[in-house]
């Protein structure tokens, strides 16, 4: 197999996948994609950040009015099965905040952000660092994960992305890099080349199928 298709067989899974999002273009799981982002942007480790968004999700916090009427404390309790205990109680006054945020500009449905956008990355960009704890590191997390549903936004393949295939001897060129795979599978290479960057043992198993 090529070193793609070695990457993505070995970990080309999304972390919206990886959190138990079934990720599509209806409201529930955007929302709790964007809560996913904002546990990323704390620099946790992903496999925290995504059983945090499990709990919250399974604790009754997977829609922005689950999120806003549950107590701070709920929030923290949630945090805290999952073992995110970096910055949880700051953490969870954000989701709090970024919940009445979605609610009162989006009317708790991401696609009118979509659609307010209009294709334009930049725009999208700006509306996502409304989200209280969502910088540029979160802007690129949601946009890696969201090019599987809006095929507009593609492809992105971020800085961190870039770093993975680098690191494996890939392009490094985001166009270039996107002609090797369908538009489908943007999403999941993009997780993948990001746990590249990241895993030395990765990247030895990769070089070592391919």
């Amino acid at each position: 197999m090529s070193t793609i298709e070695t990457l993505l067989d070995e970990a080309g899974r999304t972390f919206a996948d990886e959190a138990g999002i079934a990720l599509e273009d209806k409201p529930a799981p955007l929302y709790r994609l964007l809560v996913l982002t904002v546990l990323l942007s704390s620099r946790i480790q992903a496999e925290l950040g995504t059983a945090a968004c499990r709990e919250l999700v399974d604790a009754g916090m997977g829609t922005p009015e689950g999120m806003r009427d549950a107590s701070w404390q709920d929030r923290v309790d949630a945090l805290g099965r999952a073992h995110f205990r970096r910055q949880d109680e700051q953490t969870a006054t954000a989701l709090g905040e970024g919940a009445q945020l979605v609610l009162d500009e989006w009317g708790g449905d991401l696609r009118r952000m979509r659609k307010a956008a209009d294709g334009d990355v930049g725009e999208l960009r700006g509306f996502l660092t409304a989200v209280p704890r969502v910088g540029p590191v979160g802007t690129d997390i949601f946009l890696r994960e969201v090019q599987a549903v809006w095929p507009e936004f593609r492809p992105h393949l971020d800085a961190r992305a870039l770093a993975g295939a680098g690191k494996l001897g890939l392009p490094t060129d985001p166009a270039t890099l996107a002609e090797q795979v369908s538009g489908d599978d943007l999403a999941r290479l993009a997780a993948a080349l990001v746990r590249a960057d990241r895993s030395a043992d990765l990247r030895h198993d990769v070089e070592e199928r391919s």
